[in-house]
This record gives C-alpha cells, structure tokens and sequence, in this order.
C-alpha cells in the first residue's frame, strides 16, 4: 500500500480503465505538473467492469461525438506504442471482422440507414446489405425474419483491452501517480469547492479536484459531494462456447433484433446479452441468471444460425454496465455547482472502446479548463441536470 501525503491536487475515485486512463493522460500532460493520486477499493479488479468487459470497438454510433471518439479509439489501438515515450510496450492484438446490427423490421432498418449516413459522413466504412447480399456474404444466417442489416469491417470488432489496461496502470505510476487501496466513504466540499476526501481508514486527504471513475457506483460517489447522477449497475451476462459445427469465416459481432450479440472469439465463440428484466443491482451482484442461456441465448443462437444448434459452453460470467438512464450515453466534464468534481461515467456498455479519449477529454479539462482534442460537452452533466436527453440509440 503506497504512503499517502496529506494533499494532492487530483485525485482519482476509482483507479480501473477510465480512472487508469485519465491518470496517465495526466502525467504525460504538459499543461500539469501536479500531483495524482487515485483511491482504488479492490486493486485485484477481479469484480470491476473493465474486468468483465469484452473489449469490443466501432464506429456504428448514432452521433457525431461517439463516433469521433471511436475513431480516436482505434487509431489509439492501432499506433499503442508510439503513445509510450519509448516504452517496452506491446502491440495490441486486434480481430477486425466487424459489427453487422441485424433489422427485422422497415421502422430499424431506417434507424440503422440514417446512422449509416452519419457514419459515412465521417469517413466510417459503414454498409447497409439487403437480405440477397447478406446471404451472399455471410451464408450460415437465416435471414427469413431480416429486412437488412449494417456492417463495418473496418476497424470495428475486439482488441487486447486488457493489455490496453495494465499499460495505462503501469505507466501512470512510472510517472509518478499514487495508487492506494481503500474506498472513498465522503468528499469535503465547501462554498462550491472540493477541498477534500475521507477514506475507509478514517484518513482525510485534501484536494484542488477529484474525479469520479468509479464506474458502477458512480452515483454513490457523486452523492458524497451532493450531486444527483442517473447512472446504476445494470447486470450483462457473458458465455464463451465451442460448436460442433464451427462456422469456416469469421463471425462478425452480430446483434441480433432479439438483443443478443454473438462472435467469433479466437477459435470459439462469445455471446451475450442483458436479463429479461434489466433492473438495477447492487454494484457487488455478479450471480449469473441460471435460466437464461436455455430460455434465451441459446434458442436464439440457433435461430439466428442454424450450425449453432450443438455448442457447448466453456465459459460463462456476469458484469456490469455502469448504465445512464437518461439516454444510454457518458456524462462528462465538471458540474456546473461544483467545477472542481468532474465525471467520467455512464458509458452504459461502451466505455472501453471510449476510455482513451475520455481520459484524455478529462486529462485536458483538469490542465487547460477545456476540451482540445475532442469537444465532449455535449457529453456534459448540464443535459442531465435540465433532464434533456441526448441519446444514443446504438447501444448493445
């Protein structure tokens, strides 16, 4: 456990993949010379999100910034080491065979065709393929109940996030970020001002900043400083299986009109999907729903391709989306009550994909009081506060 000082000037609730990424974008920032510290309840991280995640990345949003940011994502993922200073740092490995979001009806084919137009308008490889040209392209789906479908090959499908994870970790305390295991039990503010958190241990640690990275209980933080935050843990449930008829191309991650997503995962299968009741769970809730592979994943797979009728599943667990909702996407950036709190929260199953560039947006706005690289505000806390959303619909 590190030695902790009495101050710093930033610290971090949550030390997992967005408060991970904003530490390092921090200590490699010029325009800050501060000190970091980042309170990390569990620095197993065998339970958190980014632990669970399945590492996916696209571009197939239906807005202009979270494509944008995607875009930054994978270039991010594709030059990783030159990020580094001459670090000894892997390449990330990368399956690039794409998302393709099914439509069984004319209403969500003209959704998936207008979030085609936007994608494309930024310069995404997105394609909408009536049924004659998915069965051409991809021969194993029914396609009886399938109006379209829209597919991006193009640096859409998984990455090693996990490596994208400990990279950020690791090299954010080479450059001199504190990391201490404890829980955040209050933060101290004063006239419109953070000025301080107490720890689990009693210990209190004054601050100029504090960021909220704590992912699924993210509310629960934001209510220590007395700020509302539509964001709850909602369970998804993941299984790894093999089939007995193995497809021979490579699956893209198919989302089917039934929610349940599939693809190919090295030389098996991944599939997953949200319960049949999507309600809030408690943030240490990671039962997996015994019913839910027969009664639900496992009829559609078989549905949707027929070579799926055997499988098998190897393996299988639960975590979380840190779920906004109010419209499905981040919230970003400082409160308006209390601009030395900022969020980075609410990515509602996208954020590992987006955690670069928000650790970066978030990097920026502690240094220069703004967004430089990416203009996340529409991102910000002010829409939830006048309860306007701005949605995402592509969300999985």
């Amino acid at each position: 456990m590190a030695e902790l000082n009495e101050h710093y000037d930033v610290v971090i609730v949550g030390g997992a993949m967005m408060g991970s990424s904003t530490a390092w974008w921090l200590s490699r920032e010029p325009g800050f010379d501060g000190s970091v510290l980042v309170v990390e309840r569990d620095p197993s991280y065998e339970h958190s999100s980014t632990s669970a995640t399945n590492s996916c990345v696209r571009q197939q949003f239906s807005n202009e910034v979270n494509i944008r940011i995607s875009q930054f994502a994978a270039e991010f993922i594709r030059t990783f080491p030159s990020w580094f200073d001459g670090a000894d740092v892997p390449e990330l490995a990368t399956n690039y065979f794409g998302y393709l979001y099914l439509a069984a009806d004319p209403a969500f084919a003209r959704v998936l065709e207008a979030n085609q137009q936007l994608q494309a308008s930024w310069g995404a490889a997105t394609r909408i393929l009536d049924r004659d040209e998915l069965a051409a392209a991809f021969p194993f789906y029914n396609l009886d109940d399938i109006v379209c479908g829209s597919h991006n090959p193009v640096d859409e499908g998984y990455f090693d996030g996990g490596t994208m994870f400990d990279t950020f970790r690791t090299h954010a305390q080479r450059n001199g970020v504190t990391y201490h295991q404890a829980a955040v039990t209050d933060i101290d503010h004063r006239d419109g001002r953070v000025v301080g958190v107490t720890l689990d241990s009693g210990a209190s640690i004054s601050c100029g900043t504090v960021v909220n990275a704590a992912g699924p209980r993210a509310a629960r933080v934001a209510q220590m400083a007395g700020l509302d935050l539509p964001v709850e843990p909602r369970k998804r449930f993941t299984y790894v299986f093999q089939a007995a008829e193995p497809l021979d191309q490579p699956l893209p991650l198919t989302i089917d009109p039934s929610g349940v997503h599939v693809r190919s995962d090295g030389d098996a299968y991944l599939a997953g999907c949200g319960p049949d009741i999507d309600h809030a769970v408690e943030p240490d809730d990671l039962t997996m729903d015994a019913d839910l592979w027969e009664s639900k994943v496992w009829p559609v797979l078989a549905h949707r391709i027929p070579a799926f009728e055997r499988i098998k599943v190897t393996t299988r667990w639960a975590g979380h989306y840190a779920y906004n909702t109010l419209d499905h996407n981040a919230v970003v950036g400082p409160h308006p009550e209390l601009d030395d709190f900022l969020f980075i929260n609410g990515f509602s199953g996208h954020g590992l994909q987006q955690a670069a560039a928000m650790g970066r947006g978030v990097a920026e706005w502690i240094s220069y009081g703004e967004f430089r690289s990416i203009d996340l505000t529409p991102l910000g806390v002010e829409r939830v506060i006048a309860g306007e959303p701005f949605a995402e619909s592509a969300v999985i």
